[in-house]
């Protein structure tokens, strides 16, 4: 199938909230392409590891906003072992831990930090002729000209479900830890989450992985 549906030239947005599937979606669709990955919510988490590690106020915006200008992001594109540094330090690991993900959406709401990373995910898209880009805001705001544009959703339940298992964590309080990021996530003032006007909602509940892939592909292969 990835033979039939590789095109020369491709931007896939996948957007959606934490636990809908987006990160394993995305990296099977970039390597049934041949192209790249970018997952763009961890560099919002790299930077906030270094804000977190600065020290900074989550409340002073100016404060954050410097440290993510002067922050040096190293960005691994490969689908199949995605790596990111900053400031020369390996922060696969530490980007996933519970104190960078209680902190994110603070530093993911600094319009100044939003505007940087924006710039720098831009660059990446424009530098690869094949990439599958995820986080929150790629179909409105990253890669308004995608050529494919998808929207992942699923139950509170499932998401919860799936990120627990992920994370070894209580699903009960996982589950409350996502609203409470959804709720940070859709209302900030900058870049909110939301479905792009012409994104392709696919409730991924009751499907496996290995069904989005496929049906994702064979509507890139529709648009193609």
């Amino acid at each position: 199938m990835a033979e039939e549906v590789r095109p020369g030239t491709c931007v896939v947005a996948v957007d959606g909230p934490s636990g809908s599937g987006k990160s394993t979606v995305s990296r099977r669709l970039a390597t049934a392409l041949e192209g790249v990955y970018l997952d763009t919510g961890a560099m919002y988490r790299a930077v906030t590891w270094a804000v977190l590690q600065a020290g900074a106020d989550l409340t002073d915006q100016e404060s954050i906003a410097k440290i993510a200008v002067e922050t040096e992001l190293v960005i691994g594109t490969d689908p199949a072992a995605p790596h990111f540094t900053a400031n020369g330090v390996d922060v696969d690991g530490p980007i996933r831990g519970p104190e960078v993900t209680g902190a994110v959406s603070a530093v993911a709401a600094v319009p100044a930090v939003r505007k940087h990373l924006v710039a720098l995910q831009q660059d990446i898209i424009s530098s690869h002729p094949r990439i599958v880009v995820e986080g929150r805001d790629i179909a409105s705001v990253v890669a308004p000209d995608a050529d494919l544009k998808v929207f992942l959703t699923a139950s509170p339940a499932a998401r919860a479900q799936r990120r627990s298992q992920e994370d070894a964590t209580d699903v009960a309080a996982t589950e409350a830890d996502l609203a409470r990021r959804d709720r940070l996530d859709s209302s900030r003032a900058t870049d909110p989450l939301r479905q792009a006007g012409d994104a392709i909602e696919v409730d991924t509940t009751g499907m496996g992985i290995d069904e989005v892939v496929a049906y994702v592909l064979g509507l890139l292969q529709v648009r193609q």
